[in-house]
Parts: structure tokens; C-alpha cells; sequence
């Protein structure tokens, strides 16, 4: 059945613009479903949104895409760096994965309050602790790297988008773009979803309910930083 999925997205890609369109959202879709390294920054913007409590209660969706649009800004700074470097998209080599994988480190023991980033003192006029800030800070960071894994998925719908480039700039870059759009939707929707969900339990960012979904995201993050050590070597 997956294997069926695939080759129709990749096949629809060939097909009619607006199939293609389709086949591209979908690829971004998969892009975070299929992947372990992505599946991460689901529990990721779910501990965030935890530790905002009631202030991330009316806005879930807007920082979870937020944080998912800080993600795909790292992911295309990375590709053209590595790109113009001579190195496959996104490859940072075997340290940035370490590198990457310190992050999650830090940011799950953070979420298992185990130890305290103190954003204050290193960022002493940007609100990177909490809000809009913080949302978009931490997608930047994460996004670090995602490369590999993301362009893994990307490759089909940057080799149409490359052909269409030769004819129409604007339909390879909508192609693209539709990809971005359906990478987002499943963090965005996630994120948004798990909102939903604090404000109907009336949770608060030192309530029960959210300690506990907090302390779990910490676990599945720092679970990614360790499968990110794991496929650095």
C-alpha cells in the first residue's frame, strides 16, 4: 500500500500541473509522516505549547506553523550552504548531526525541566523564551538538521520543479512551495490539535496534564537526538 502511494506521487508528478501541484503536497506530507528525525518536532511544538499554558490556548495553530515555517527557513539556508559547498542538500557531516543532536539533547531535558535554558542571559533582547519568538527560534534550530531527511523527499519535486524552471519560474516554484505547505500542515495541525485539546482540559502550564504531556515530549525528543547519533556514525 505505501509502496503504491509512492510510486503514484511520484508518477502524478509527470502528470497535469495541478496533479502535479497535489503530488507535491503530498510528498511534503509523507515528508514528516515517514520520517523519524521530523516525527520529532511533532512532541517538540507539543511540549512548547505546554509550557505557554493559557497563552498559547488561543493561538496554537499560528505558533506551531510558526515554528513549522522557522524549520523549512533552516532547511533551505542549509541546502543552499551545502549545495554551494559541493556536498549533497543538507549533508552538515557527522558533527553538525552531533551538533544537532546536543540540541535535542538540551531542549528534551528542558522539557523534563531537568535543567533550565537560560534564554534571558543569552538572548538578553530577543523573546525567544515564550510567544511568536520562541515558536520561530526553536524552528530555526531544529531545522538545522532535518536536511538530509527532508531533501530525502524532496528530490522527486526538485527535479520536475528544475525541468519547469526552463519554461515557467513561477509553476517550479509553486511546486516547491506546495511541498512546504503540506510539510507545515502536518506540524501546524498537530500543534494546533494538541491546543484544542489543553484549552478544552482547561490545562495551565503547571498543571498536571501538562507536566506530564511535557515530561513525554521531552522523552520522544531526546529519543530523536539519540537516533540522530545513531545515523551520524
Amino acid at each position: 500500500m505505501l509502496q503504491d502511494l509512492l510510486t503514484w506521487l511520484s508518477t502524478a508528478l509527470n502528470e497535469s500541473f495541478g496533479i502535479a501541484l497535489i503530488a507535491a503536497l503530498g510528498w511534503g506530507v509523507i515528508s514528516i509522516l515517514l520520517s523519524p528525525c521530523h516525527l520529532t518536532s511533532i512532541p517538540l511544538i507539543v511540549g512548547y505549547l505546554s509550557t505557554q499554558g493559557e497563552k498559547a490556548a488561543s493561538r496554537p495553530f499560528l505558533l506551531s506553523l510558526l515554528f513549522a515555517t522557522g524549520i523549512l527557513i533552516s532547511i533551505g539556508l542549509i541546502g543552499a550552504l551545502t549545495a554551494s559547498l559541493g556536498r549533497m542538500l543538507g549533508d552538515v557531516g557527522v558533527w553538525g548531526n552531533i551538533v544537532v543532536a546536543c540540541v535535542f539533547f538540551v531542549f528534551g531535558l528542558s522539557l523534563l525541566e531537568l535543567i533550565r535554558i537560560p534564554w534571558s542571559g543569552i538572548f538578553p533582547r530577543a523573546p525567544v523564551s515564550s510567544g511568536w519568538g520562541g515558536a520561530l527560534f526553536m524552528g530555526l534550530l531544529f531545522g538545522i538538521g532535518l536536511g538530509p531527511c527532508t531533501f530525502a523527499f524532496l528530490a522527486p519535486v526538485l527535479g520536475v520543479a528544475f525541468s519547469l524552471a526552463t519554461t515557467s519560474l513561477f509553476q517550479a516554484f509553486t511546486l516547491v512551495a506546495a511541498f512546504g505547505v503540506g510539510h507545515c500542515a502536518v506540524i501546524a495541525g498537530a500543534g494546533g490539535a494538541a491546543g484544542v485539546v489543553q484549552r478544552y482540559l482547561r490545562w495551565t502550564g503547571s498543571s498536571n496534564g501538562a507536566l506530564w504531556l511535557r515530561r513525554c515530549a521531552g522523552l520522544f525528543v531526546i529519543a530523536g537526538g539519540i537516533y540522530y547519533v545513531h545515523t551520524a556514525f
